[in-house]
C-alpha cells in the first residue's frame, strides 16, 4: 500500500481561484503567484489548487501541474499545497496526481468519478479510491464534492473504511450538512482528519471535531478565516463567533449566490487578481458586479459610501 509523509490539515485552507489571461483564455501564472505571495500572508494552513473554486474541470491535465509548478517557486514551506486530482478513470487520476506529486505537491484531493454515476457502487468507488492511493506518492484527501453538481454521494460507511488506508488522510465535505460532518468525525478511525467545505460551517464544523475547513471564503477573507481558526483553537470563542458572524454571509451571498465569477469578481476589487472565468462559464454582468462589491461592503472588506 502506498504511504505517503504525514500531512497536517488542522487549519483553513485556501481553494485558489486559477486566474486567466484576458483574449487567450491561457493560465496567467504571473497573477497566480502575486495571488500566492498575498495570501501567504496570512494565517492560513495550505493552499488547494485545481478544486472546484479554482475551475478544475476546466483544466487540462498538464496546466494541473504548471500550477504547481508556480505555486513552488513563491509558497513558504510551511503552507501545505494540495491539488485537485480526480478524473473520471483510475488510470487517469494515478497518472495526474503522480505528475503533481512530482511538480511538488504534498497532498492531493480526489472527488470520485461521477459520470457513470449508475456504476458507482460502493465496491467500485471502494477499489478506486484504494487503487489512487496505493499509487500516490503523496496523501490522498478524499473529496465529497456539493451534491448540486455532477458528483455523487460518498456513504459515511464507505469513507469509514476508507480512513483505514494508510495513505488516505481526509476528507472535504461540501454537502454542507452539519449532522454529516458529525457522522464522519464519529465513524473514521482516530486521527483521520475532516475538513468543511462550506465558510458558513467552519466554526460549528471545529466545534464537533473538523480539522479544519478548505472554504472559498477564504479567497476574498484569508485573515478572518485564518483567526477565526487561531481563536477556536486557542479557546477563544466568542472571538471565533465573532468571525464566523463575518465569514459566514460571505459564503452565502458570494460563494453560493454568486459562484465562481463572483468569487474572482470580489478579489478584482481586494487588488488580486481574479479575472474572468473560463468559458463556458460566462463573465460576470456588470449588475452582478456592483452586488458582489455590496456583499464586500457588508462584509467590512471594502469602505462604504460616504
Amino acid at each position: 500500500m502506498g504511504k505517503g509523509p504525514e500531512v497536517d490539515l488542522r487549519g483553513v485552507f485556501i481553494p485558489a481561484v486559477t486566474p486567466f489571461l484576458p483574449g487567450t483564455g491561457e493560465i496567467d501564472l504571473s497573477a497566480l503567484r502575486e495571488n500566492l505571495l498575498k495570501w501567504s500572508q496570512h494565517p492560513v494552513q495550505g493552499i488547494v489548487l485545481a478544486g472546484t473554486t479554482g475551475e478544475a474541470v476546466l483544466l487540462d491535465e498538464d496546466e494541473r501541474a504548471s500550477l504547481v509548478r508556480a505555486a513552488v517557486e513563491v509558497l513558504p514551506q510551511e503552507i501545505l499545497l494540495t491539488v485537485g486530482t480526480g478524473l473520471e478513470s483510475t488510470r487517469a487520476t494515478i497518472r495526474l496526481t503522480r505528475a503533481v506529486a512530482e511538480a511538488g505537491a504534498q497532498a492531493v484531493l480526489v472527488q470520485p468519478p461521477a459520470y457513470y454515476r449508475g456504476a458507482m457502487s460502493p465496491d467500485a468507488l471502494r477499489e478506486h479510491f484504494r487503487a489512487v492511493a496505493d499509487a500516490s506518492p503523496v496523501p490522498v484527501i478524499v473529496y465529497q464534492a456539493p451534491l448540486r453538481m455532477s458528483t455523487l454521494d460518498l456513504p459515511t460507511g464507505l469513507v469509514a473504511e476508507l480512513s483505514r488506508h494508510p495513505n488516505i488522510a481526509g476528507i472535504k465535505d461540501s454537502r454542507g450538512k452539519l449532522e454529516l460532518v458529525g457522522e464522519l468525525v464519529e465513524q473514521c478511525r482516530k486521527g483521520f482528519q475532516v475538513l468543511v467545505g462550506s465558510g458558513a460551517h467552519l466554526y460549528p464544523g471545529l466545534e464537533i471535531g473538523a480539522a479544519g475547513g478548505i472554504v472559498a471564503v477564504a479567497n476574498v477573507a484569508p485573515g478572518a478565516s485564518g483567526e477565526l481558526y487561531r481563536a477556536w483553537k486557542a479557546g477563544r470563542g466568542s472571538e471565533a463567533g465573532r468571525l464566523q458572524q463575518r465569514i459566514g454571509p460571505l459564503h452565502h451571498d458570494l460563494v453560493a449566490k454568486v459562484g465562481v465569477g463572483g468569487v474572482k469578481a470580489a478579489l478584482d476589487l481586494l487588488g488580486y487578481r481574479g479575472g474572468d472565468p473560463r468559458p463556458p462559464l460566462r463573465p460576470l454582468p456588470e449588475a452582478r458586479k456592483t452586488e458582489v462589491r455590496e456583499i464586500l461592503v457588508r462584509a467590512g472588506l471594502l469602505p462604504g459610501p460616504p
